[in-house]
């Protein structure tokens, strides 16, 4: 017995330690039925007592095993049973139980790991709330169409001067014709004009100034409609200041710039389109003398009394807003000063200006009712030269011509009542126009005659009645 103890206590050790590897899976030296018989008669050493112990914890450990493993086995059974489906035990999958987050080894308190939020698939734990997280365009897994609906939106490139210059001509010579503002602002909001946005004012009002009375009106409530929409104060007053500056080559083909432009500046301060104090800007720091006429006239119309309100028609009433009555006093006027003055080219331009080419018709009536009215051939002479003047320039027409004297056929017989002679007169007249080629030959025989008094009738012998 002493020799078996002596050799057990000189086997190998590890650091110190016993090595118990092999006690564990067999029982050693000494069976259990010796060391219950060594544990009855009592003769235990400390050694065989430690050893004793060590070996009943192994033997518990491997029992905890054991059971471990057969409840699993019994589950899947009672599973199979039931119908429900089961993974097979002797699987991969079924020996590790996926599902179950149990520690194998026997330690830790039994719990899933990390909480359940643990392990391959797992999203975290129960009760987890993720936030909404953005498409990031640089992910590489990033689908554009799958992003919902996609807006597209148009990017318009802004003008530069020169392609400013060609877009904005065409439109303001256009509005010159439609006059609906409404229309222009359209158009500018469809360009990206950009920082050269006050540029549009500058060039409407260069262009109206080569143009007529009634393009310069509707230049200034072009301008009275886009202030505060399009075009804010500052754009005004730059627009307005790059014209002082471009005055001396304005006035190359408009002498009347100067003049023009301070209208302009007085209509946009009344309506309110640049601010009363533009003016006051310029005092004392103005050196070409084209932009100080242009800023006295303004001053001047604007310093008048109710000039303000006067302003509105600055620039006169547009040609075919005038009322007939007007109209109509204005080419008598006209007839009346060439009758004094005999200026052909001063008629011609008051009738330009007037700005009523459907309305000349009125021109040839009142020219013709003033021949019969007259006396001499003075007044004859002259109207047929004017109207001959007018044709060949062609601001009459062959239309309003023919219009205009047969408003006069129509009315030979009333008119004859007041004049005489007034068909002889008209024959007369018709006949040197035809003459001078004013008049075609259609309209010369559809002129009216006065009937012949017979005073001896057919069949009477040649005797006069009494």
């Amino acid at each position: 017995m002493a020799t078996e103890i002596e050799a057990w206590t000189t086997g190998p050790q590890n650091d110190g330690v016993f090595s118990f590897e092999q006690e564990l899976n067999e029982d050693g030296p000494y069976g259990s039925e010796d060391l219950n018989e060594l544990e009855v008669n009592g003769n235990w050493t400390p050694q065989e007592k430690a050893l004793h112990e060590a070996r009943l914890k192994a033997k518990a450990k491997r029992r905890l095993r054991k059971s471990s493993s057969r409840d699993s086995t019994r589950e899947s059974l009672s599973e199979s049973v039931s119908g429900e489906p089961s993974t097979d035990p002797h699987s991969p999958k079924g020996k590790n139980a996926v599902n179950d987050r149990k520690s194998r080894t026997g330690k830790g308190r039994g719990l899933p790991k990390k909480g359940g939020a643990g392990g391959k698939g797992v999203w975290g734990a129960a009760g987890m709330v993720y936030e909404v997280e953005e498409p990031d365009s640089k992910d590489p897994n990033y689908d554009e169409f799958a992003q919902g609906d996609t807006v597209y939106a148009t990017v318009v490139p802004e003008l530069d001067e020169k392609e400013l210059e060609k877009t904005i001509n065409p439109i303001v010579q256009e509005y010159f014709e439609h006059g609906d503002t409404k229309e222009v602002e359209m158009l500018l909001k469809e360009l990206n004009l950009g920082h050269h946005r006050y540029e549009f004012s500058s060039l409407a009002v260069s262009l109206s100034l080569e143009g007529k009375a009634s393009h310069r009106e509707l230049t200034s409530r072009l301008l009275s409609d886009l202030s505060g929409n399009l075009l804010s104060e500052d754009d005004m007053k730059r627009a307005f200041d790059k014209i002082l500056k471009e005055l001396p080559d304005l006035i190359l083909d408009t002498p009347e710039a100067p003049q023009m432009l301070g209208q302009f500046i007085a209509r946009a301060i009344a309506d309110h389109a640049l601010p009363m104090s533009f003016l006051d800007c310029y005092k004392g720091k103005v050196d070409c003398d084209h932009a100080r006429a242009a800023l006295d006239r303004a001053s001047v119309l604007l310093s008048m009394k109710s000039g303000i309100m006067r302003l509105d028609n600055v620039w006169g009433v547009g040609g075919g807003q005038r009322p007939v009555k007007h109209l109509i006093k204005e080419m008598n006027l006209l007839l009346k000063e060439y009758l004094v003055s005999g200026e052909l080219s001063e008629a011609e331009h008051c009738l330009r200006d007037l700005e009523v080419p459907h309305f000349h018709h009125e021109l040839v009536y009142e020219a013709v009712i003033m021949v019969l009215e007259s006396t001499g051939n003075t007044a004859l002479q002259m109207m047929v030269k004017l109207l001959k003047a007018f044709w060949q320039t062609g601001l009459i027409t062959l239309d309003q011509m023919n219009r205009g004297f047969q408003r006069v056929y129509d009315e030979l017989p009333e008119i004859s009542l007041d004049v005489p002679h007034a068909h002889t007169i008209m024959e007369t007249f018709v006949d040197l126009c035809f003459q001078e080629s004013v008049i075609t030959k259609q309209l010369r025989d559809s002129c009216p005659t006065r009937g012949r008094k017979r005073f001896v009738s057919e069949g009477d012998g040649g005797i006069v009645k009494s």
